[in-house]
This record gives structure tokens, sequence and C-alpha cells, in this order.
């Protein structure tokens, strides 16, 4: 059932696709299943990373067209990074710790903790976020909205970008909709309740953009 969170078996830069190596075990064979997929939207597929390397995507972010977030936990382990960087060698590539959170069984993407809204503006859960991600929203000038401690858990900080403030949410997290609104985010919801919910997936972990707008 996780083969519906298209997000994490691939990531997609400027030159094509790198198909990712997941580390949840049943999850090991979906990169290759994209494949054809990849072929017919005509993205090439450039790398691979390989054992004993894992990324997987919620733990992935491009910031901008040069520079890709990372996130270093459970799921996304230092060889993985390592190759990762060098699949993607013409970009900044900036990794962050993940919190501990609930344990190895309980996923901590990079990605549960921060969602792009604009160039300029990224919808945030600061009391887990890496000082030092905090740090650089704040030195290359992107705002941030936070997301309340009480919409954490309800994936208040996993929302999809559909264009520059325009956004695709799960709904029940009204208050993180309404900050965002009032940053000047147009808010998109959907229910959500057996495709997301059950699987702890929000919008962005059921989908794989291919071309940045």
């Amino acid at each position: 059932p996780d083969a519906i969170y298209a997000y994490d078996p691939v990531l997609v830069g400027e030159r094509g696709a790198v198909l990712l190596r997941p580390g949840k075990d049943v999850r090991l064979g979906e990169p290759d299943a994209l494949v054809a997929d990849l072929e017919r939207a005509g993205v090439p597929v450039v790398g691979r990373i390989e054992a004993p390397g894992t990324v997987e995507g919620g733990d992935t972010l491009w910031l901008d067209r040069e520079t890709l977030l990372v996130g270093h936990g459970y799921r996304t382990n230092a060889a993985g990074i390592g190759q990762l960087a060098a699949a993607f060698s013409d970009a900044e590539v900036i990794v962050f710790d993940l919190p501990h959170w609930n344990g190895e069984a309980e996923v901590m993407h990079l990605m549960s903790l921060i969602s792009p809204l604009d160039d300029d503006l990224a919808l945030v859960y600061p009391r887990l976020a890496p000082v030092r991600l905090l740090q650089l929203l704040h030195e290359r000038g992107i705002e941030t909205v936070e997301v309340p401690d009480e919409e954490f858990e309800t994936m208040g900080a996993n929302v999809l970008a559909l264009g520059p403030r325009c956004v695709l949410a799960l709904e029940g997290n009204d208050e993180t909709r309404l900050r965002m609104e009032q940053a000047g985010v147009e808010v998109r919801t959907y229910r959500g309740d057996e495709i997301s919910r059950k699987g702890d997936g929000g919008p962005t972990c059921l989908t794989r953009p291919l071309l940045r707008g």
C-alpha cells in the first residue's frame, strides 16, 4: 500500500531522474516500477542509489534549482546521501540530522517538517525543525508560516504547492490553513481519510513532480 506515495522512490533534477532506494524493505521494488512511466513522460533515468545506501524522497527538498536539502534519519543514511550528492554534483547539497521523534518504526521525513509555498515562503513546524534549517531559510530570505503544535501530527506541515502561493492540503488543519491564507496563500483541500490519514502520507507524498515551474 505504500506504493501510492510516489514521492519516495525517485528524485528528479535538471538532468533527469535518480532512482532512490527506500529505507523500508517492502518498498525496495518501487523505484524500478516507475522506470517505464518516467520514460513515457520523457524523463531519462540518470542514476540510482545502490546498497548499502538508502534515500527516500520525503527526505529531499529542492529549495531552488541549485540547492538540494536532505534529511539524515532512519530512512536516509550517510551512504545514500553520499551517492545522492554525487548524482547531483552540480547542486549544493545541504544535509540536516532529523529528530528521533517516536523512533525508527514511525517515519520522520524532512518533509514532515517543511513544505515550500513559494520561492520566498515555506510552511514549517519549528519545534522539531533542525536549527540549521531555520537559519538557512532566514539567510536565504525565505519567510515562514508556522504549523501549530496541535496540527503537526495531523500532517498540517504536509502541503503540496500547485503553484506560487497556491497549495493542496488535508482538510481539518484549520489553524494552519488560516495562517497560510493570512500570508496570501490560496489553500485547496481534500478529505484524504483513506489515502492519506491511514497511511500517514499527505498530498506531497502522493505525488512526484517531474518539472519545476
